[in-house]
């Protein structure tokens, strides 16, 4: 059996642990960010934010909807969330791992994203990356137009 495959983005951010973590967990500001790109539009956020609760986060694409599933095993505010991810169309036992862990920092939080992959999904590695980094990039601009 094949190792999975890790991969890590890291982040620094202007606003405090607690303002990062929260984001993740608040459907209005999760629409925002958490897979919504430029030509989308937000249809559904689902977020029922507790250890065994669901996400469910549909954006209407060019393409047609694009959604994505979590199911919260780790909610630790303002430190920790893990969950497992998987986007549709995705069939049962198709689910990755997603660990968030945000320290604070003197400027203001710094958060590290892990998303563990199956060796199956190793064609989508560099994919998987440039999204988590888009994500992290638009919270990054969502904290700051919450500072003003």
């Amino acid at each position: 059996m094949s190792a999975p495959i890790i991969l890590t983005v890291t982040r620094d951010f202007t606003a405090p642990p607690e303002r990062v973590f929260d984001a993740w967990l608040d459907p209005v500001q999760a629409g925002k960010f958490l897979f919504a790109t430029p030509d989308g539009e937000m249809r559904t956020v689902e977020i029922d934010a507790r250890v065994g609760g669901r996400a469910l986060i549909v954006e209407r694409r060019p393409a047609g909807d694009a959604g994505h599933r979590l199911e919260y095993e780790v909610i630790d505010r303002p430190n920790r969330l893990v969950f497992l991810f998987a986007a549709d169309p995705a069939e049962d036992g198709e689910w990755t791992r997603v660990s968030i862990a945000i320290a604070a920092t003197a400027q203001g939080s710094t958060l590290t994203l892990t998303h563990e992959m199956d060796p199956q999904w190793a064609a989508y590695e560099d994919q998987a990356r440039q999204g988590w980094t888009m994500i992290l990039t638009s919270l990054a601009t969502l904290m700051e137009k919450n500072d003003d």
